[in-house]
């Protein structure tokens, strides 16, 4: 039901909430070079075309868990019969069978869906902050990782900083580096120096000796000079390993290589979710879910964050430039490849109400506007 007070903009026998509708006349449409008026009319025909086919689906969808559910509470106590719930789905028709022939295939497909192993987040996109943070796990730091947690066995101690933990991140970190980007010989402990000749990766090991890795194909990037990176791009089964070198970092100014942070690259998808975990409640609501995803897309999104007395301005991380082993750029995404999550066509919203006053389909809603 839409708020008590609420002010709506009849558009092409649509009322959208006062909020959504500004929304999506100020900020949505702009740029797209979607005329105002040709986009109102497109809801409303799709309302008007298949509003009526989501309330028979519903329909059809609550007559199938009716006999779905009776079916299990006859049964109840028996052990289960998966020939004969298979037959039952297909008797009430909610198995179909197999068409004959069909193959599917797929052109076009991004290569972290496609073929990049990595973890997927899902986020609530109304809250900004928890959205930049999502989508800027693409890249994230081990050693933050290893210390406030307990990945290596044992939760962190309360207090300042620890030292000796600090060390036994560093050297966790290295046996890391020699399982996935070992060296063709020694170890990443070993190392007092990076660097970059003739589009391969040197380590020194000490004052006469230097290998390159055991895989000089493992070697993506670097950035800085090439006798002293500032850092070094690596990849192991297509995701990206950074070693940060800086001498002067608090953490790189102890370490014999210069290394002041292992950065990984971890979240390579993310859904921007409009639907289980976040509630929109009304016209105010939807405009900000579909404002942030607009800001998502543009770049801009920030929040301000507070953290003690501290507070700071958190933004979207930009990419991530390199130099190519042959000296050429290279760009790689400094973000997660952004997916969007529709509400689900269970769902009505009172942010667009019908002439009559009945809430329209919100997945259909989300689908003109995402």
């Amino acid at each position: 039901m839409a708020a008590m007070g609420e002010r709506f903009v009849t558009e092409t026998g649509l009322r959208y909430g006062d909020a959504l509708h500004r929304f999506l006349v100020e900020e949505a449409l702009p740029g797209t070079r979607v005329d105002p008026d040709h986009f109102f009319a497109s809801v409303a025909e799709l309302i008007s075309r298949f509003g009526a086919r989501n309330a028979d689906l519903l329909a059809e969808r609550e007559r199938l868990q009716s006999l779905i559910d009776d079916w299990h509470r006859r049964r109840a106590g028996r052990p289960h019969d998966p020939a004969a719930y298979k037959e039952f789905l297909a008797e009430i028709g909610y198995l179909l069978p197999a068409a004959e022939g069909t193959q599917i295939s797929t052109d076009d497909v991004d290569d972290e869906i496609a073929a990049i192993a990595g973890p997927q987040l899902v986020v609530p996109v109304m809250n900004a902050r928890y959205a930049i943070n999502a989508a800027n796990a693409r890249w994230g730091s081990l050693y933050d990782a290893l210390y406030g947690t307990d990945a290596m066995g044992e939760t962190p101690p309360p207090g300042p900083y620890d030292p000796a933990r600090g060390d036994r991140v560093i050297a966790w970190a290295r046996e890391f580096l020699d399982e996935v980007v070992p060296l063709a010989a020694g170890s990443h402990a070993g190392v007092t120096r990076y660097h970059i000749a003739g589009g391969q990766l040197r380590a020194d090991l000490g004052e006469s000796t230097d290998t390159g890795l055991a895989d000089p194909g493992l070697l993506a990037g670097y950035r800085g000079d090439d006798g002293d990176p500032a850092g070094v791009l690596l990849r192991h089964h297509g995701l990206g390993i950074e070693l940060v070198i800086d001498r002067n970092h608090e953490v790189g100014a102890g370490d014999r290589a210069g290394i002041a942070d292992v950065v990984l690259e971890s979240a390579i998808t993310t859904i921007m979710d409009c639907e289980d975990s976040v509630a929109a409640v009304d016209a105010e609501d939807k405009a900000l879910a579909y404002h942030n995803w607009l800001e998502l897309l543009r770049g801009d999104l920030t929040a301000e964050v507070s953290k003690g007395d501290e507070s700071f301005t958190r933004a979207i991380a930009p990419d991530r430039d390199y130099r190519a082993p042959d000296g050429t750029p290279v760009t790689v995404p400094g973000r997660s490849l952004m997916l969007v999550r529709n509400v689900g066509h269970l769902m009505t919203t009172p942010a667009v109400l019908t002439s009559g006053g009945a809430e329209i389909p919100e997945g259909l809603l989300d689908a003109m506007v995402t």
